[in-house]
């Protein structure tokens, strides 16, 4: 392969990604796309998974960069995407990017704005999952003991 065909960086997703890296290891770069989805991506459209990202031809990047975009209709199974049962929508889902970070957003602000637990927690700032508050996660005035002056 010559030094002109290698590409040191590739756009998928609206992400310039590093050729220079494994193809599944770079596609994980893209936000919602995770390790285990790289390599589900990969195999459905055969593309070998030990190859370099720079090294792909200019159609296997346009599958690719399709695939990534449109991962429910490569047939892969519901558990794999990362908004199942959209309660908007009402079907299977995955979200990639800048999509994804607006649709978590505007979950927490209807959690906020309907005050149920989770959003009062995050109102206050607080953890939400049910964890310890009494020693972790303390910032400010909060850390720490004061000692009473002699």
């Amino acid at each position: 392969m010559s030094e002109q065909e290698f590409k040191y960086i590739v756009r998928i997703a609206d992400r310039d990604l590093p050729g220079d890296k494994n193809i599944v290891y770079a596609l994980a770069l893209i936000k919602g796309i995770g390790v285990n989805t790289a390599y589900a991506v990969c195999r459905k459209l055969g593309i070998d998974t030990r190859r370099k990202l720079g090294s792909l031809t200019e159609e296997e990047i346009a599958k690719l960069d399709a695939a990534v975009r449109e991962l429910h209709k490569l047939g892969l199974p519901p558990w794999l995407f990362n908004r199942r049962r959209d309660p908007i929508l009402g079907v299977d889902r995955h979200l990639i990017g800048a999509e994804l970070v607006l649709t978590v957003k505007s979950d927490i602000d209807l959690l906020k704005e309907i005050k149920c637990w989770r959003g009062i927690r995050h109102m206050l700032g607080l953890k939400v999952r049910g964890q310890r508050t009494r020693t972790t996660g303390r910032t400010g005035i909060t850390v720490g003991v004061k000692k009473p002056k002699k």
